[in-house]
């Protein structure tokens, strides 16, 4: 499994989440361009050279096909990479992605990662490290990222996707807005939307129990079976589609 940060860019909050998965899988946390201690290199901030990044890391370590867990930028790049190389991608989750520019609130452009830190987690000693790896970012990046991220319309993408894409929100979250109904409409069974209710941009650590039986869940799929039937279980009742 391939984890990916979002823009507020620190791998350590999938920690947890990794650890809790050690055991059955092989696991492994990257920095996208600009992002922690990975390079900081304008041209390199395009969603097409961050995906590249992760195929040629594929490549490097020989993985032929990986699932992804995506959070906010994260997930973007791999919805762009599984739509470009479906062959690399057996199954996605995308966690707070905005499916359409309005989605994105201003404030992300509007201030330093780490003061989105303390908006959005607090503070404590539970959340510096994962401040200290966000103030890495190459501000930069963040803004070219959420710039390409807005124009790429992320529910045209899904449209024509091949791999499942499991999209998962927390339902208060303040920077990413849910996805409607109307940003779902036209997408089959390979792509489907939950909302965990007492979730904000990070479910992962919100909601971590639930949110790592999701995923679980989701892992164990079985190829071809239709996303929709997480939907079966009572935990999962409160799906947006």
């Amino acid at each position: 499994m391939i984890f990916l940060h979002g823009w507020l860019g620190s791998w350590r909050y999938w920690i947890p989440t990794m650890q809790a998965l050690s055991a059955e899988y092989r696991t492994y946390a990257l920095d996208l361009w600009g992002y922690g201690d990975s390079a900081k290199v304008g041209e390199r901030y395009a969603l097409e050279a961050q995906a590249d990044m992760v195929g040629r890391f594929m490549e490097q370590l020989g993985i032929l096909k990986a699932a992804f867990v995506g959070h906010g930028l994260g997930g973007a790049v791999v919805l762009r990479l599984a739509a470009k190389c479906p062959e690399l991608a057996d199954r996605a989750m995308g966690v707070s992605v905005p499916l359409r520019s309005a989605d994105i609130n201003p404030r992300l452009l509007a201030g330093p990662a780490a003061s989105l830190i303390d908006w959005l987690l607090g503070r404590g000693p539970a959340v510096e490290p994962i401040s200290r790896e966000a103030a890495k970012a190459d501000p930069q990046a963040v803004e070219a990222t959420v710039r390409a991220v807005m124009a790429m319309e992320a529910h045209t993408v899904l449209a024509g996707l091949r791999p499942p894409y499991l999209l998962v929100h927390g339902e208060k979250d303040p920077l990413i807005n849910s996805p409607g109904e109307t940003a779902l409409e036209g997408l089959d069974g390979n792509v489907h939307a939950i909302g965990l209710e007492e979730s904000r941009h990070f479910p992962m650590l919100d909601e971590a129990a639930k949110f790592n039986r999701l995923l679980a869940d989701f892992l164990t799929l079985k190829s071809g079976e239709p996303l929709t039937n997480l939907g079966l279980k009572e935990e999962w009742r409160r799906r947006i589609r």
